[in-house]
């Protein structure tokens, strides 16, 4: 279960989040709706830790999300997948190894850093990626540059990085704002 307990959230004299309180049970897709600046992304980024509440706790599996430092933070991270509104893909870099970033998180280590770097992945995480591209109608953009994709295939890789991280929970900032009907 997913819960919020007061969550609070100040930039200045502006309160974003303003004493959330909820419990979300697992299995559940739940939609925030909002006006814009209402402080929906700010919620969601609280929630993987990308922006620290100013108050309040959020709790996973009876877990104290808002106290994890270091390598359980990174842990969490991996757990909870972040699908961006902008996409926050390396437009420079293919569609292919766009996907497998979502698999840093499963390379611990000094070796595990320098394999990445040198975009060394494995047969097994290369198929992943393909059959999540695949799934996405994207398989046959796999070489093409990020930036030569259209706003609503770069959202489609985005969800296609979350999902190889193989994770417990997924936020979705405006998930589908970007595809059409089809997809």
């Amino acid at each position: 279960m997913l819960e919020f307990r007061g969550l609070t959230r100040r930039f200045g004299a502006v309160t974003a989040v303003d004493g959330v309180s909820l419990a979300i049970p697992d299995g559940q897709m739940v939609g925030i709706i909002g006006r814009s600046g209402a402080g929906k992304s700010t919620l969601l980024r609280m929630v993987n830790r990308l922006t620290e509440p100013s108050a309040g706790q959020i709790l996973y599996g009876g877990q104290d999300i808002t106290a994890l430092k270091g390598a359980a933070l990174r842990r969490w991270r991996t757990d909870c997948a972040m699908i961006f509104q902008q996409f926050n893909l390396v437009q420079r870099l293919d569609v292919l190894t766009n996907v497998l970033i979502g698999r840093l998180n499963h390379r611990p280590g000094p070796i595990g850093t320098l394999t990445s770097l040198l975009k060394l992945f494995s047969v097994e995480e290369r198929a992943m990626a393909i059959a999540a591209l695949d799934r996405f109608d994207l398989a046959d953009t796999a070489l093409q540059r990020a930036d030569t994709l259209s706003g609503g295939q770069q959202q489609r890789v985005a969800i296609c990085r979350a999902l190889l991280q193989e994770p417990r929970l997924i936020l979705a900032d405006e998930p589908i704002a970007s595809l059409d009907p089809r997809n």
